[in-house]
């Protein structure tokens, strides 16, 4: 399934979508990388595993996994080939699993995504990072690679099921190297440095209005 998605599905999105990709030579090669990026709609995790030159692992909910049946197995190896790693995100210590599972992949080797501001943006404006970019960069020494997705939330607004043809961007920034920070992972305020600068350079990449709080989905 990951060949099928990688060699036949990735290239035929391509070409349907001709998606504008800036930077992606700027992910090293080989080593541990965090791609942090804005995050606008529900296909930003495909944009980006679609357009990076490397395997890319990122956080998906246990319960897509779980499914019985045909279809639930095929869901669970179609997500597995885009890289999602399943987290029980029910679970009271959910926080804790999903930073050991990015901490996994990291100290593999491997490429990890993640939105900082934790939820898609209701309003196209960038809000406030989690530090959790920062934990796990600070703990692995992986540089850092800030993402900016332009024109995801025209092709999936919210409530939309069915992808649009409409422009794409994906752009990735120069990594960011946080080793002068090394065995400071446990300060609070080094933790909140290392987010905010990660921020201002997603910032800087999409043109994005900056809203120094963080972003809260209005009550159902």
């Amino acid at each position: 399934m990951q060949l099928l998605v990688r060699w036949l599905l990735a290239p035929l999105v391509r070409l349907i979508f001709r998606p504008v990709v800036h930077g992606a030579e700027r992910i090293p090669a080989t080593g541990p990388v965090i791609l942090a990026g804005n995050h606008l709609a529900a296909i930003d995790t495909a944009a980006v595993a679609l357009t990076a030159p490397r395997p890319v692992a990122f956080l998906g909910k246990a319960e897509y996994f779980t499914g019985t049946g045909l279809r639930g197995r095929a869901l669970a190896s179609f997500l597995t080939a885009l890289g999602y790693v399943p987290v029980d995100r029910a679970n009271a210590k959910a926080g804790l699993a999903a930073i050991d599972a990015a901490l996994e992949v990291l100290r593999g080797g491997g490429v990890f995504a993640i939105y900082p501001e934790g939820t898609r943006s209701l309003d196209g404006r960038l809000h406030r990072g989690h530090t959790g970019v920062a934990s796990l960069a600070l703990a692995t020494g992986a540089p850092v690679v800030p993402v900016a997705l332009r024109g995801t939330d025209e092709v999936m607004p919210k409530g939309v099921r069915i992808p649009r043809l409409r422009p794409v961007t994906v752009s990735y920034g120069h990594p960011l190297d946080f080793s002068r920070y090394a065995g400071l992972e446990a300060s609070n305020v080094i933790r909140r440095a290392v987010t905010d600068e990660v921020m201002d350079a997603i910032a800087r990449l999409s043109h994005q209005e900056y809203v120094d709080r963080y972003h809260e989905r209005p009550a159902a």
